[in-house]
C-alpha cells in the first residue's frame, strides 16, 4: 500500500534525523510531512462518500499539521511559536473529541467510570507538575490537558486500537509539556516525542478507519 509505504518511509527518517541532528533541514520537512501521509493513509483505507467520522479526523489531522507548520514561521522557542502549536492541538484534539462522541455510551465514562481516575489523576500531575514553568500559558496548558483527556476517555469507545493510540498520544504531549514548562528531558527526547506522536495518532487513525469500513458493512 503505497500511502502505509509511505508514512513508514518518512516516519523513519523523521525519527532518525530527530536523533542525528534535531531541527536540521531533514527533521523540519519530514516532520512537516507526517500528517499528511497520515492522511493520505486515511483516504486509501476508508470508502466514499466521506462519514462524519472520517472526515473530522481528516480535519484533526489537518490541524495537527498547522500545529507542526505554523511555529516555524515565529522566531525559535519563542512564546508566540508554543501559542501557535498549542493552539492548533487544542483544535486538533476538540476535532477528535467531536469524532468520538457519539461512541461515549461504550465508553468508561458510561461503563467502567472507575476507570476515569488514572486518566484524571494523569490530569492533575501534570498540570501541577508544569504549573511553575507556564506562567501566563497556565489556563491553554490546562484547557488542552483537559481536552486531551477528554479525547483519551472518548476513545474507549471506539475499540482497544484507539485507547492505546490515544493513551500513546497523551504521552506525546506530556513529553512535550514536561520538557517546555518542567526542565524534564529524556535521552534523544525529541525521538520519542516524535514516535509516541506518530503512533499514537497512527492508532486512533486505523481504528476509526476501521470503523468507518464496519459500519458501512453494518448498513
Amino acid at each position: 500500500m503505497p500511502a502505509l509505504a509511505a508514512l513508514v518511509a518518512v516516519t523513519l527518517i523523521h525519527l532518525v534525523a530527530q536523533g542525528v541532528s534535531p531541527g536540521g533541514v531533514v527533521a523540519d520537512v519530514t516532520q512537516v510531512l507526517l500528517m499528511p501521509a497520515l492522511a493520505w493513509l486515511l483516504l486509501t483505507t476508508t470508502p466514499t462518500p466521506r462519514s462524519r467520522l472520517v472526515k473530522l479526523a481528516l480535519l484533526a489531522l489537518g490541524l495537527s499539521w498547522l500545529g507542526d507548520t505554523l511555529p516555524r514561521f515565529a522566531e525559535d522557542g519563542s512564546q508566540l511559536g508554543f501559542g501557535l502549536m498549542l493552539g492548533c492541538f487544542l483544535l486538533a484534539q476538540l476535532a477528535y473529541v467531536a469524532a468520538l462522541l457519539p461512541f461515549v455510551e461504550r465508553s468508561i465514562w458510561h461503563t467502567r467510570r472507575a476507570l476515569v481516575a488514572p486518566y484524571l489523576a494523569l490530569l492533575v500531575v501534570l498540570v501541577g507538575v508544569t504549573a511553575g514553568g507556564a506562567g501566563p500559558l497556565l489556563p491553554a496548558v490546562a484547557i488542552y490537558g483537559i481536552a486531551i483527556v477528554t479525547m483519551a476517555v472518548l476513545a474507549t469507545g471506539l475499540d482497544r486500537v484507539a485507547t492505546i493510540g490515544a493513551i500513546v498520544f497523551v504521552v506525546s504531549d506530556s513529553l512535550i509539556a514536561l520538557r517546555a514548562f518542567a526542565d524534564v528531558e529524556l535521552p534523544l527526547h525529541g525521538v520519542w516525542v516524535m514516535l509516541t506522536y506518530v503512533v499514537g495518532q497512527g492508532l486512533l487513525v486505523a481504528a476509526i478507519a476501521h470503523a468507518d469500513r464496519a459500519a458501512r458493512q453494518r448498513a
